[in-house]
């Protein structure tokens, strides 16, 4: 960033005028007792748009005393933001983008007819009306090249019309900010290429859809035109005829599946269940000695 250095000349007061006044206060208020230095980026823009787009060095000493702030504090600011002129501007005063995407759209020979109209950069007009600066970029990338005057973007511009544009300002005529070639918005340069159905917007595509809906199910038919809406059944025939039936009944091993593990059984076949349990011994017959290692039956 180039060192920002205030106007040699400047005004010898500021004082914010009445109507203005009750907006600084407003902005004060909105910070807690001690910490109303929060204001000072609100009150610097307010002080600049007052004094015709530039800020003076009294308006900078103005705001500190009414912040509490010491003066070189409020100064650091001002000098940092580029969005604070230190010197004064013209009445149309031409913010030109030259970075990369506008400079590869024509953005030079935009810098060419500032020169022309206006002069060097920051120069100011013999009739008050245009002064311009190169800046960073602006964010209108897909609308390159561009410019921003006061608060207003020009788009799509090319040496013809931005001429023309400056023509205007100058003589007090109305202009239209956004695109110069009557693009909407950061369409493509051509036109819309996409979500051009006009069915899509009419409503006809979700009417049509409503109506397909309703004919899959018999007039009167409540009960299928609800289920309709429910395809987990259809991938589940077991489920419609599971209704009214029991757990047990309704399982298709008619209940005699394994074990039920939140009741204390285990499955035989899982890698955590024990040795199977003995069967049990019928009275009166004694249990069969298992052969011992070795030893013939």
């Amino acid at each position: 960033m180039s060192v920002r250095r205030l106007a040699a000349d400047q005004p010898a007061d500021f004082a914010f005028t009445q109507d203005n006044l009750p907006w600084v206060e407003a902005q004060i208020a909105k910070y807690p007792e001690g910490r109303q230095a929060s204001a000072v980026i609100p009150l610097l823009w307010k002080a600049q748009e007052q004094h015709g787009g530039w800020l003076p060095e009294p308006a900078i000493r103005r705001i500190a005393e009414m912040l509490a702030m010491p003066t070189i504090r409020v100064m650091e600011v001002a000098t940092f933001y580029t969005m604070f002129n230190l010197a004064p501007v013209g009445e149309h005063f031409v913010q030109l983008c030259g970075t990369t995407p506008c400079a590869l759209r024509g953005a030079n020979a935009l810098k060419d007819v500032c020169r022309k109209v206006i002069g060097d950069e920051r120069h100011v007009t013999e009739d008050g009306k245009l002064s311009w600066l190169e800046v960073e970029c602006l964010g209108a990338c897909a609308n390159a090249p561009m410019v921003q005057i006061n608060y207003d973007y020009f788009e799509d511009l090319d040496p013809e019309s931005f001429e023309a544009l400056l023509g205007k300002l100058r003589a007090g005529e109305a202009v239209t900010p956004g695109s110069q070639t009557g693009r909407s918005c950061s369409a493509p340069a051509g036109g819309d290429t996409t979500l051009t159905d006009e069915t899509l917007y009419d409503g006809s595509v979700v009417g049509a859809w409503k109506t397909r809906f309703e004919e899959k199910a018999a007039p009167g038919d409540a009960t299928e035109a609800d289920s309709a809406g429910r395809p987990g059944e259809k991938g589940r025939p077991e489920a419609k005829s599971a209704t009214g039936k029991s757990d047990a009944e309704a399982r298709p091993d008619g209940g005699a599946g394994k074990p039920d593990r939140h009741k204390g059984g285990a499955a035989a076949d899982s890698p955590t269940a024990g040795p199977a349990a003995a069967k049990p011994v019928d009275p009166g017959v004694a249990p069969t000695e298992a052969p011992k290692p070795g030893k013939e039956v």
